[in-house]
């Protein structure tokens, strides 16, 4: 029993390393997706956004207020937008803005939504 417990915690120990960062790839669906997906995405100051997307859409929903926003060809990353607040992004980071302030930064996607 004693040397199975010494080889667990040295196998343990030998997974753990400091400063590991775990990251999840969670791609978003391409806006000519017409199935609807959702994320959850955790941003800046533990604030967090859900986001439908569907068929060249974006419902995004930050506390109370949902924001229903079109898809807007954006160069290399993404952009949803209306008339005055916008959820745009690149790889896995994105910003909600409103009026052109940030109200959620620095979003990263944690998981899908059912």
């Amino acid at each position: 029993m004693k040397r199975l417990s010494i080889a667990a915690l040295a196998l343990l120990a030998g997974c753990t390393t400091q400063n590991q960062t775990v990251t999840t790839t969670i791609p978003r669906p391409s806006p000519e997706d017409a199935t609807p997906a959702g994320i959850a995405y955790l941003c800046d100051g533990r604030k967090e956004v859900s986001v439908v997307y569907a068929k060249n859409r974006a419902s995004v929903t930050l506390g109370d207020r949902t924001w229903r926003m079109e898809y807007q060809a954006a160069g290399d990353g993404f952009r949803y937008v209306d008339a005055s607040n916008e959820w745009t992004g690149r790889d896995d980071l994105a910003v909600l803005r409103s009026g052109g302030s940030p109200l959620a930064f620095n979003c990263r996607p944690i998981k899908r939504m059912a």
